[in-house]
Formats: structure tokens, sequence, C-alpha cells
């Protein structure tokens, strides 16, 4: 149901627009009146609204003023204003006020309409695109209360808004991700990409052409030209992830990278600018790959100009009710049931688990659980299938 408020002084306009909105059956829109601007304005402060069908000239305040004052108390409501004295500088003052669009009076009625329905067509998408990014956000949060956690929460906080390079260090499994991402949601660069590359997934005949990209016939198989993974986190945050098994001539690559903010394709001769943060992560003690010749010291300054590390989960055996209770509620909605109880008991054995997987390896036993167990999961539950 669509929440329309129409705001116009005058009874017969009101009565017309209701009936026209009425009509549109498929968009199930509920329609609110105000006779003039601060009775809409009114409206507006005290209920949400999809759509404003606003006039511009009324008594005691008119339509610009409403939608002036809605945008300065940070109503987001999408305004589409209408007058008989129509003019183009009219137009843009509106326009530049924040509405959607300026109709002149009597407006057209397809034009009424088709900008009508695009206006609540934006707006459904724009919700939907807000509630996705919100559970992103909650897929990605960070789970627990240990010292060591907080710890590393205090440091996304200080350390995000900047533009400052990160290396994520800590064992498989214990979350090191999460932080990467963290990093770049609370960032002035969340409205932009955030890019991944498992390092030790791509064989090193490849990483280059996967990080800077390459151009039609750079090698056999480049039958077109490739945007690398740099380019495609311009102005974003490229995640280099395993970085302790990148191959030493990418490395020496990536570091031209981070020291001119410019790549160049495979197989190219011209340089491309970019704007990308990088945040790399690994489970590997770098300093002692550099002694043994496997990763570049001069790219390891350039990584860590914040260095993070994550605990494994044995070091924060606390956060592993929190852990538990997260994924019992994200497997539930993930297979449309009922959240599984667990017992006292059962918890007590999972967190005297040594958990050498880390989390990965305890949301894996908890889908296992979930599955295997009947009822409450108990500690036989835990002993049969950990």
């Amino acid at each position: 149901m669509h929440k329309v408020l129409i705001i116009e002084d005058e009874a017969s306009i009101r009565s017309v627009l209701k009936d026209i909105l009425k009509d549109q059956k498929d968009l199930k829109i509920q329609v609110e009146e105000a006779k003039d601007g601060v009775e809409g304005l009114a409206k507006l402060e005290v209920d949400n609204f999809d759509l404003v069908l606003c006039d511009i000239k009324m008594p005691r305040m008119d339509g610009l003023e409403v939608l002036q004052k809605a945008k300065a108390k940070d109503i987001d409501t999408t305004f589409i204003m209408i007058s008989a004295h129509g003019t183009t500088e009219l137009a843009v003052d509106a326009v530049r006020s924040g509405a959607y669009d300026f109709l002149q009076k009597p407006p057209d009625l397809n034009r009424l309409l088709i900008t009508i329905r695009n206006a609540l067509a934006r707006n459904t998408m724009a919700n939907e695109t807000t509630q996705l990014k919100k559970k992103i956000s909650q897929r990605f949060e960070i789970v627990g209360q240990s010292n060591a956690i907080k710890e590393i929460l205090k440091m996304i906080e200080k350390v995000a808004p900047t533009d400052a390079r990160v290396l994520i260090t800590g064992p498989n499994g214990s979350g090191k991700e999460l932080v990467a991402r963290q990093l770049h949601e609370k960032s002035n660069r969340s409205s932009s990409l955030f890019v991944e590359v498992n390092c030790a997934a791509i064989p090193s005949e490849l990483i280059e052409s996967e990080l800077f990209g390459h151009e039609k016939g750079a090698f056999t198989s480049a039958i077109k030209q490739r945007v690398g993974k740099f380019e495609q986190a311009d102005g974003g945050t490229l995640f280099l992830d395993e970085i302790g098994d990148m191959s030493l001539s990418a490395q020496a690559k990536v570091l031209r990278a981070l020291q001119e903010n410019k790549i160049t394709r495979v197989g190219g001769d011209s340089e491309i600018a970019v704007d990308t943060r990088v945040i790399a992560a690994t489970n590997k003690d770098l300093k002692k790959e550099i002694i043994d010749g496997r990763f570049r010291e001069d790219l390891y300054h350039r990584l860590s100009v914040i260095v993070i590390k994550v605990p494994s989960l044995k070091e924060r055996k606390e956060d592993i009710a929190l852990l538990i209770d997260r994924f019992l509620a994200e497997i539930a909605i993930g297979y449309g049931a009922k959240k599984k109880e667990i017992d006292q008991a059962a918890l007590k054995g999972l967190a005297e688990a040594e958990w050498t997987g880390n989390i990965r390896e305890l949301k894996n036993v908890m889908e296992r659980l979930v599955i295997m167990s009947e009822g409450t999961i108990g500690l036989n539950d835990v002993k049969k299938y950990l």
C-alpha cells in the first residue's frame, strides 16, 4: 500500500487528484489531503508518506516552503510539485529544493500518471536497496563481547573513515573478511564497490590478469578486453585476501599500483589512474615470509599502515555462546524453520572444543547439529556430531 498526501488549497482539484489516484487499482494507493502548506507539513511531521502532490501557490505557506522545511527536517518523502504559474525558473527552483518533478496545472493526465508511477517505483527500489544493504550489513556484523573483539571494533571505528591501508592477520576461518567488510561499510567509500580477490585461489599465471585486467590478444585465451579488480574497485575498496600466497611478480605490480595509484593492463601500454583503497589479509607470518624470500618487504610496509590481528576462536571462548545464538538464528531463516533451542550442557561442550577451524568450523557444526538433532540440541548431540 502506497500512502500519498495531496497538499492543495482548492477542494475541487484535491478531489480530482484523489479520484485519479484511487482509480489506479494496481498501485493500491491510500490518499490523505491537506488544504494548505501548514496542514500538509504538520501531517508530514507525524506520518510517513511515499509521495506528496503539492501545489506551489497556497495561502499561509507555499509549496516550495513546505518542500524546503520537509527536507530540512529530514522527512524522506518524494515531492511532485504542481502549479498554474509554471515557469522554467520556478521548475528549476523546485527541483533544486529536492522535488522529484514539476508539473504545470492543469496537468496532462498521462504525464501525471507516468510521473506518479515512476516516483513510486523509484521509492520501492530505494526501499528494497536499503533493506538489502541492511541484510548484507547484518550478515557481515562482527559478533562478540570479548576484550579482543572490543579492541578490534574500536580500531575499525578509528580507521574506517580514513584511506589508510590495513593488513588483517589471523588464522583461517577467524573472520578476517568480516573486519574488511566493516572497514568498507563504515568508510566514506561504502556507496562504492567492495571487490574481493582470493589470492590463494587464483593460479599464479592468472593473478596479474585478475588484478589488472588484460587487453584483447595479450595471450592466447584473451579473446576480448577485460577490466581487472583494481579498476572495478575504483572509488571503493579492494580486499586482497590471503595476500601471502601472491606470486613475487604480482607483488611487484601491486606495489607499483599502491605507489603511483596507476595500473597497466596485461598486454597494454597506457596507464590507468585508479582511486582504490586496498585492504589485505593473510594467515601467514609475513615477516617470516620476507626472511624466506617469499614476500617483498617494501610491499609489506605499504600494506601494513594499520595492522589488525584477529584472534582464533579459542582465544575468545567467551564469544562462543553469542556466535552460536547468531548461527542458530541465521540457519533457521535460511531453512524457513523455527529457531532450534540448545541446552546449557551442549553450550558448555561446544565451548570446550578445540575449534581448529575457528568460526567457519563452528558455523558448519551448528548447521550439522540443526539438521541431525531431534528437538533441543543436547550434549549427546554435540558428542555425536561434533
